[in-house]
């Protein structure tokens, strides 16, 4: 059965902002369902014009846009509690695809009925501005990443951004978190080869700051990742849910 926004697991964890009683009730009307996709399932594709939005509920996934020339690259990983197809959403297609990394289970919303979040619920409609505020800041520190870091700052500061998101949707216990991704898919996100991630991961990991291996991330010294990514920022920030 479909979860209840009332009952909302992500509800309890302190990185989402608060919702009132009537927010919660305006969202469950919202909500028309839950999908559950299995790992490598397309979400949305890009060009398409999908007629729902949806919330990470369970599970883990990533952006990507392809170029012509069949080269990949992944604009950002989904973890539970992002809201994914906004830009179709407002724009009308997708700019980019959406994929499951993992099982991955989906709040469902009717797009149709997104507008009565600004007629309606204007504090639920800034929470859309902030979400995609938000996003705007990621890509920016993302492409700084792409441009200016290093091969070792780059991938330090992607397993930091990695393990602080987990630790706020307490997805990590005594330094380690499920990471099921591939170092391709690393690879992709930071404009690196294949051989030249798996070797600045070796790096990191003689250090004894990060070890990732079979679908798990482990963090040793976390200050001592984000130092050598030029990362201050350690506190996740809080959001709001949708």
């Amino acid at each position: 059965m479909a979860t209840k926004c009332e009952n909302c697991p992500l509800r309890r964890r302190d990185v989402f902002e608060d919702m009132s009683a009537e927010d919660v009730r305006f969202m469950q009307r919202f909500k028309v369902g839950e999908l559950v996709v299995d790992p490598g399932t397309p979400i949305l594709m890009e060009g398409s014009n999908s007629p729902q939005l949806f919330t990470a509920l369970h599970g883990m996934g990533l952006r990507y846009k392809l170029l012509p020339n069949g080269a990949r690259q992944v604009v950002s990983l989904i973890f539970p509690g992002d809201f994914i197809g906004l830009q179709a959403g407002i724009m009308g297609e997708m700019g980019h695809s959406v994929e499951a990394t993992t099982k991955m289970t989906l709040c469902v919303f009717d797009r149709t009925a997104l507008w009565s979040f600004f007629k309606e619920r204007p504090e639920r409609a800034f929470s859309l501005t902030w979400l995609a505020a938000v996003e705007e800041h990621f890509l920016g520190e993302a492409l700084s990443t792409l441009g200016q870091r290093t091969a070792l700052q780059s991938v330090a500061w992607a397993l930091a951004r990695v393990f602080i998101r987990g630790q706020s949707l307490g997805l990590e216990t005594d330094g380690q978190m499920k990471f099921p991704f591939k170092q391709q898919d690393l690879a992709d996100a930071l404009g690196l080869s294949l051989v030249h991630t798996n070797k600045t991961l070796g790096r990191l990991r003689q250090r004894q700051l990060a070890h990732w291996s079979d679908g798990v991330l482990r963090v040793n010294d976390l200050a001592g990742l984000a130092k050598i990514a030029m990362l201050d920022d350690l506190a996740p920030r809080r959001r709001p849910i949708l």
